[in-house]
């Protein structure tokens, strides 16, 4: 996620501890949500998929993508209870994840992964009067 989503999450945790609490109720309340939108996403792939032939096709897959987008922010939100640094702690599991779980890279992927790194670091500041040309004499 960004930070920019992560600060708008923050904003989202911040207005439901005003309005609901800190306690342990409201972390409870956190979590059940949380199987409560993974339900949302059952239930629309059903509906996708128009399973129930009482119903049809009730939902579509934008629908279905929409309740992981839910599942996900409930999460994000919910991951605010636990630690100070969600961000910090998401992207450590993501990447733990991936190492486990994904061949390593060759070697001219990891060359050309941290040619990209280095592409995208910003430039360091030149020390002041560092490469400038030199101040014409006052007359």
């Amino acid at each position: 996620m960004t930070p920019e989503q992560w600060a708008a999450i923050g904003r989202l945790v911040e207005w439901l501890d005003s309005a609901n609490g800190q306690g342990e109720q409201e972390t409870a309340m956190r979590l059940m949500k949380l199987a409560e939108e993974s339900g949302e996403v059952m239930e629309a792939y059903i509906g996708a998929r128009g399973q129930n032939p009482r119903k049809g096709r009730t939902h579509t897959q934008a629908d279905v993508a929409e309740e992981l987008c839910d599942v996900i922010l409930t999460a994000a939100v919910a991951l605010h209870r636990f630690t100070d640094e969600p961000a910090r702690v998401l992207d450590e599991r993501i990447r733990t994840v991936a190492r486990r779980s994904l061949p390593s890279p060759s070697p001219s992927e990891q060359e050309q992964a941290q040619e990209q790194a280095q592409e995208q670091k910003p430039e360091p500041e030149a020390e002041p009067g560092a490469g400038a040309e030199p101040a014409a004499p006052a007359r």
